[in-house]
């Protein structure tokens, strides 16, 4: 099942309208309808967290095996694109080991997000 699939079923599941998620994620009702029907080839990463957040559902369970996690560096960069066509002469065993890897840096990630949202909070802390 392709990742815009499983938006659309969850927001149904979850009886929103494409007007109410394109109003919870801050986008035009055209922006959020393009990611559903899959026309929108990337995702910043900070919107697919938004999407978990608004169906209540880890970040990692939205994705699936045709779902590669693309880092450039910089967080501001982070891109979701779906990678399948690129990767169609990898062995699938290559293709799990790739998604695993791009899954804990993403975790990683998030926690050096996390860390650094701590250390700024310690500074205001000690600043007071």
């Amino acid at each position: 099942m392709k990742i815009c699939e499983k938006f659309r079923i969850m927001r149904h599941l979850k009886s929103f309208s494409q007007e109410e998620m394109a109003e919870k994620l801050g986008l035009s009702v055209d922006s959020y309808a393009n990611i559903e029907r899959g026309k929108t080839d990337k995702i910043m990463s900070k919107r697919l967290k938004q999407i978990s957040e608004t169906f209540e559902m880890e970040f990692f369970d939205l994705g699936d095996r045709r779902n590669v996690i693309c880092f450039s560096g910089n967080e501001n960069q982070n891109i979701v694109s779906n990678v399948s066509h690129n990767l169609k002469n990898v062995p699938s065993e290559l293709k799990t080991e790739l998604e695993k890897a791009q899954l804990i840096i993403e975790a990683k990630n998030v926690e050096i997000a996390y860390l650094k949202e701590i250390i700024e909070l310690m500074k205001l802390a000690q600043a007071n």
